[in-house]
This record gives structure tokens, sequence and C-alpha cells, in this order.
């Protein structure tokens, strides 16, 4: 890809096609097509750990490992029977335990993407778990999502900021992907939602430097930002992706291009377009409103099949 810091790089079919993704060779088994652990759901949301992992296996990971809260933990094993699936402890806030930390960690040397977030609950505890396993995971490509995020905020404490600049509140220690829609980001960093959305491009590349982190800045227009200063845009898809669970299948699709050897920056690119481009087909099928976000995922194969061909 050309290297520019000062405009942003349009995700178009021609730029996917000359960035393509890696694929296995012929003779290569499900070792060699990237092993994606993803923690994710909750005792009230446990679709969308469902949503998440199923994308996964769409994008074209070859392995698939579901750490989720122990009171859904068997329904998501029998929902998904080509996953292993972990029971995890929950706190009484329907989150994650600190002690998974020291489970999943054991995993690290095994996975080649991890996926922490959708549908996840208590934000204090999901920060707290993942700063315990940022460390055990360093070398592993990192997506963080929805809850997962909660460790960037400032204190509650801070005003809200007009500046991004002064938004410097953590930085991570590799770089990491983080897919905040502009409500998120502005939760996140103390700041004004308008702030945010008058600034896009800005807003996107300050953080992504700061927090040393590629941000996929997800909306009607999404911008990706690596921590390097680079840009791409994206614009396309439709408001019937505007549904429940939708962000959790981009998060699957984004994890399993990366667990199957996507650099971070990529895996953002390439899942967006596709995330965006099924739903241009599903509302081929059903129309822009009413399509659901479990349909999403099945649309991927034929897609990567139309961009990346084997």
């Amino acid at each position: 890809m050309a290297n520019s810091k000062t405009y942003a790089i349009d995700i178009s079919m021609r730029t996917l096609r000359e960035w393509p993704l890696p694929m296995p060779h012929f003779d290569g088994d499900k070792e060699v097509r990237g092993h994606v652990l993803i923690v994710a759901g909750s005792r009230e949301m446990p679709g969308a750990a469902l949503l998440a992992a199923t994308a996964a296996l769409r994008a074209g990971a070859g392995k698939l490992t579901v750490a989720t809260a122990a009171s859904v933990a068997p329904h998501l094993a029998m929902a998904l029977p080509e996953a292993r699936v972990m029971a995890l402890a929950e706190t009484a806030a329907g989150g994650f335990s600190i002690e998974a930390a020291r489970r999943l960690g054991e995993l690290a040397h095994k996975v080649d993407a991890l996926l922490v977030g959708p549908g996840m609950q208590d934000e204090a505890a999901s920060a707290e778990l993942v700063r315990a396993l940022l460390p055990r995971f360093a070398g592993r490509k990192v997506i963080l999502d929805a809850a997962a995020m909660e460790l960037l905020r400032p204190p509650a404490e801070q005003p809200l900021l007009a500046d991004p600049v002064d938004c410097e509140h953590f930085r991570f220690e590799e770089a990491v992907l983080l897919t905040p829609h502009a409500g998120e980001l502005a939760h996140l960093c103390g700041m004004d939602r308008q702030a945010v959305m008058g600034d896009l491009h800005g807003t996107a590349q300050r953080h992504a430097r700061r927090w040393n982190a590629v941000l996929a800045l997800k909306g009607p227009l999404t911008v990706v930002a690596a921590p390097d200063g680079e840009l791409w845009e994206h614009q396309g898809g439709n408001i019937g992706l505007a549904i429940s669970g939708s962000g959790d299948a981009l998060a699957g699709i984004i994890a399993g291009l990366a667990a199957r050897g996507a650099v971070l920056e990529q895996a953002a690119a390439w899942g967006v377009a596709l995330h965006a481009a099924a739903g241009e087909q599903l509302a081929l099928r059903y129309g822009v409103l009413g399509y659901l976000a479990r349909e999403i995922s099945a649309e991927v194969p034929a897609l990567l099949r139309t961009l990346a061909p084997a």
C-alpha cells in the first residue's frame, strides 16, 4: 500500500484486490488457517458471542475457541459445534471474574488472534480483565470491541473535553485494534459526540497515535487509522446494518481475518468492506430494513471468493 499521512485511502474494490489477504496453501490444515479466541457474551447477551464466533469462521479462521459466561456456555456450545467453549466465572454485575485471565492466558501460545468484548457486561470488570490479558497475549493480534475498550476511559471526575488532543489517558505497549463508533469514542475520551463527528479523520488519527492502536471508527463513513498516521476510509453499506448485533458480526469478521494472517490494518479495512458489502447483498434480497445481524456472516464466503479468489 502507498504510504501517505496526508489523505485517506479509499477502501475500494481495487484497493482490496491490490492488498490481497493471506491465503493458506492448498495442502494446509486448520492450524495454517489460524486459531481465534473470542472472549464475549454474558448471561443477558449470549447471542453476541455466537454472532462474533460465526463471523470469524465465515471469514476463514480454521480453529475457534469461545470463552463466555458459565451460565450460558452449555447453550453456546450446542449452537457452535465447531468451537471449543470455555465457561468463565461471573461477577455479580454479569461480567467475568479476574480469575479468567489466568485460564485464558494458558491459551496465548496456541492462538493467533484474540477478540474481547462483544456482549460483555460489567464495565469495571471488563477493563480489569483486559488489563490482565494484554501482557499474557503479547505478540498476538488483539481486537478490543464494546465493553473491552473501557480501560481507555479517563477518570470519572475528568470533565468533557472539547479538544481530543488532551485525551492521553492510556497507551498500549503493543498495537491493538479498537472498533468504536463515534458515540463510544466520545464516551471513552470524555468528549462530546459532536466533537468526534465534526472531525472523524483527525480524531481517529490522533487517538490511533496516542493510544498506539489501529482504530476503526465505525459509521456511515468508517475511518481506519494506524498508529503511524496512515488513514483509510470506507463509505458503503446501508441503514439496515444499523441493527443490534451488527457490530458483533463485524468484530468477528475482523478477528477471523487477523487469525488467518492479515495485519491489523488490513483486517480492519477488509472487515469493514466485507461487512458493508454483506449488507448490500442482504438489502437486495430482503429490502434495506428487516434483515438480521445473524445473516451478515453467511454472505462473507462468497464475497471473499469474488474479491480474493483462491
